[in-house]
């Protein structure tokens, strides 16, 4: 009896064992995804006796498996017996933080901190600081590069009186600064700034001219180091340190120490590190004083804003608004209006779509600045611009904005110039403008309101469901149904549900099966009401008309409103319509309304324009 309860015992650590030895990769990863439950069945002493060594020792795998192994471990310090016991979870961590594949690396890396933050003072100066000495010292760059990531936790989990630990972690951190291998330099550049951070506020608990002094005489340094570095993809890493470091510090120590590198990282022969400068620019404002930021980072932006790499361009683009924000406000407006707006004038016009496009996203944030008689002067002429830009992204992004502009020179002044531009391309002879434009509407209707959007742009938006390209009229029902979202169901029966029903009277039936298809797009945003008394009488009189694809629309249409409406209106006014299509010639007809009178599972799918393969889409 008790050598069967012994084997009962022993049957969950044979299970996984038996299954990360499978062939199937899915039965060893959902093994893996189970350690906590077999865990909790071994107990806490056979968990850290057993299992723990079993995954150190024999566990070599697809890095699918290594990835789960290195994110579930950390989930196990409550059941290998607590804070305490811990320090058996960093050994097979420690085996994976050394990994091949960086994705396993830094799931590792990311469990070996939540481990490192459960452990006592004591625990971890025992434990976890040789840990990060074995990788930092490791014969692999792997090893010496996830060790990087564990530097700014392991000091700021360090008591405040440990001298010598503080001391040697700062002496690990810059013999890997200065690592022969780019990656674990790179490594090391990436957590400077916290490294820097973590460093200054654990010496200011007790000395803080000391920490100041730790940064000007170590950290600074590290920061020069890989701010000329050979290597690009380390340079870039000191961008976002310099931040983090210049936030310790006081104006004056951050001009002296820190901004001439900078203006060579601003100018770096590498785009990528521009590319960083351009993305980071609003941070540097923050943490950089004024007068840094009129002799450096004014200039330094608008080489960027120039620069002769699209990303850059793009990306410095995308920040005006931000920056222009943060410029000190007494000399807001004439920066913009010296420095930025001229560059702005020449982007409009740039050759790479994505530089647009990140440009008319922010531009019309100039307009507060400026005020309302230079944007009248300088802007607008920009916006009707990139309004006409052949990419659909830039005019979206004006139309987006108008709100913006609208607050600054009104809505007179907005629908003098900027609406005559829309209504000219609403006629453009190209389909895909005249597209664009009707896919904005929506949008202009939120902008504008209803007066002004019914005086200048009703009419448009239904005449759009007469146009000779199907694709115009499919995305018109979408944009009407949008619009009466936005203006409500009275709006609807005022202006639209009038001008749609007169769709059902036309010779084309074509225009007839566009009625169609905008109803049920109206389905879902009117009112029960509303469908029973205006729609239902309409959709039931083309019941008998002449063209068969019309008449089993009809009763795809009539399906659609018997989800809609209540069983007893159905029964009374839709029912005996569709009985009656049920004897119709065609056989798409019957078949249609026959599934109209089947039990409701589920809603019927959208219309489509169906022709017969004798007509063409055409009127």
């Amino acid at each position: 009896m008790a050598q069967q309860r012994e084997e009962d015992q022993l049957y969950p650590i044979a299970v996984l064992i038996d299954e990360l030895r499978n062939d199937d990769v899915q039965n060893r990863l959902n093994s893996i995804k189970s350690l906590n439950i077999i865990a909790l069945a071994l107990g806490e002493e056979r968990t850290r006796s057993e299992l723990i060594p079993f995954l150190t020792d024999t566990i070599y795998d697809e890095d699918e498996i290594l990835s789960a192994l290195a994110e579930k471990l950390c989930e196990l310090v409550d059941l290998v017996g607590g804070p305490k016991h811990a320090h058996c979870l960093i050994s097979p961590l420690e085996s994976l933080a050394a990994s091949e594949e960086t994705v396993v690396r830094e799931k590792a890396i990311e469990s070996l901190k939540v481990v490192a933050a459960k452990q006592s003072p004591e625990e971890f100066e025992k434990h976890f600081l040789p840990l990060i000495q074995r990788l930092a010292t490791s014969e692999w760059f792997t090893g010496r590069s996830s060790s990087c990531s564990l530097f700014p936790v392991a000091y700021a989990t360090l008591p405040a009186t440990s001298i010598d630990n503080q001391n040697q972690l700062r002496k690990m951190y810059t013999e890997l600064a200065k690592d022969e291998t780019p990656m674990t330099r790179r490594g090391a550049a990436t957590i400077l700034g916290p490294f820097a951070a973590a460093t200054h506020a654990k010496m200011a608990e007790t000395d803080p001219a000391a920490a100041i002094a730790i940064i000007k005489d170590e950290i600074i340094p590290l920061f020069n180091l890989f701010a000329n570095d050979d290597q690009d993809s380390v340079r870039l890493q000191s961008i976002p340190a310099c931040v983090e470091i210049a936030r310790l510090l006081d104006n004056e120590t951050t001009d002296n120490e820190l901004s001439q590198t900078m203006k060579g990282l601003i100018s770096d022969k590498s785009w990528r590190v521009r590319y960083m400068v351009a993305q980071s620019i609003v941070d540097l404002q923050e943490t950089f004083g004024s007068e840094l930021i009129v002799r450096d980072l004014i200039p330094g932006f608008t080489a960027l804003l120039k620069d002769n790499e699209s990303e850059v361009r793009a990306q410095a683009s995308s920040k005006i608004k931000l920056f222009c924000l943060a410029l000190p406000e007494s000399t807001r407006s004439d920066v913009v209006m010296n420095n930025i707006l001229p560059i702005v004038k020449e982007l409009v016009n740039d050759v790479n779509p994505h530089v647009k496009t990140s440009l008319a996203g922010v531009i019309m944030s100039l307009a507060p600045i400026l005020g309302e008689s230079d944007t009248i002067e300088n802007l607008l002429p920009l916006f009707l611009t990139q309004l006409k830009d052949e990419c659909p992204d830039v005019r979206l992004n004006i139309i987006s904005n108008l709100a913006a502009l609208n607050d600054v020179i009104g809505i007179e002044q907005l629908s003098q110039t900027l609406l005559p531009a829309i209504t000219e391309l609403a006629a453009d002879n190209k389909w895909r403008v005249r597209l664009a434009i009707l896919e904005h509407m929506p949008l202009l209707a939120q902008q504008l309101g209803r007066k002004m959007f019914d005086d200048r742009l009703g009419e448009l938006s239904l005449s759009w469901l007469l146009d000779h390209v199907y694709a115009i009229r499919e995305a018109a029902t979408v944009s009407v149904r949008k619009l009466v979202a936005t203006f409500g169901s009275e709006w609807a029966k005022t202006v639209v549900i009038p001008k749609v029903l007169e769709l059902s009277e036309e010779q084309n039936y074509l225009k007839r099966m566009t009625m169609l298809f905008c109803v049920n797009q109206l389905l879902e945003v009117l009112s029960k009401e509303t469908v029973e008394e205006d729609l239902i009488p309409a959709i039931k009189n083309l019941s008998k008309d002449p063209v068969a694809n019309v008449r089993f629309n009809v009763a795809k249409t009539l399906a659609n409103m018997g989800e809609v409406v209540e069983a007893a209106v159905f029964e009374s006014k839709i029912k005996p319509t569709l009985e009656e299509l049920l004897e119709d010639s065609d056989a798409d007809v019957k078949f249609h309304a026959d599934a109209a009178l089947q039990p409701k599972i589920e809603k019927m799918d959208c219309l489509t324009e169906s022709v017969p393969k004798t007509e063409v889409k055409a009127f």
